[in-house]
């Protein structure tokens, strides 16, 4: 078996991102009761969706696309009509987000979908999975698909593949470090060194 390797330049960095699909709603997975209400926001507040975005997947994963974007680009999407924000909020704090792209005519991608750190471990993440899929089926599509890479949470790819999502395509990404170019703090994603 070969194996090859690939420089990734200083400042720069590396994912291995997955693509997963599904044609039908899988049937629902039991759960225990969870302690938080799923709230939609229509155009929501630019500063209310980077703060939930920073501490959902920013500060330990890396999230970064959006909140390199000026507020032109970032309303241009979250504005829409076919693309729905919910947040999940717990003791009236938002900690959770699910971010669900109509925008393709008969599909839907889970954009964004993730849970702070103090929702994790309590089922959350399972009970707002259950969320997204009765949401995403409730419309007119034929496919519902999504994609995470090796800088999200090692935990997400087989949750992915639990919650009824097939693996079809991978790729690699390379972008500028986000952190180096100012978007994300320097602390961010410790488990992956600065070169």
């Amino acid at each position: 078996m070969k194996s090859e390797f690939w420089e990734v330049p200083e400042g720069q960095i590396a994912a291995v991102v997955t693509h997963l699909q599904m044609f039908e709603r899988p049937a629902p997975r039991p759960m225990g009761r969870v302690d938080a209400t799923l709230v939609p926001h229509a155009a929501p507040d630019l500063d209310w969706y980077r703060d939930l975005f920073m501490r959902v997947g920013g500060q330990d994963w890396m999230w970064f696309s959006r909140l390199g974007m000026n507020d032109a680009e970032l309303a241009a999407i979250l504005h829409r009509d076919d693309v729905h924000i919910y947040s999940v909020q717990k003791d009236g704090r938002d900690e959770g987000m699910l971010e669900l792209d109509f925008r393709v005519s008969g599909e839907c991608e889970l954009g964004y979908f993730g849970l702070t750190s103090a929702m994790v471990g309590t089922g959350a993440g399972r009970w707002l999975m259950e969320q997204a899929l009765d949401l995403a089926w409730a419309q007119p599509i034929s496919r519902f698909h999504v994609h995470t890479c090796t800088l999200d949470s090692p935990q997400a790819l087989p949750f992915y593949v639990r919650s009824g999502f097939q693996a079809y395509a991978r790729q690699i990404e390379v972008a500028d470090d986000p952190r180096k170019a100012g978007v994300l703090p320097m602390d961010s994603a410790p488990q992956l060194p600065i070169i």
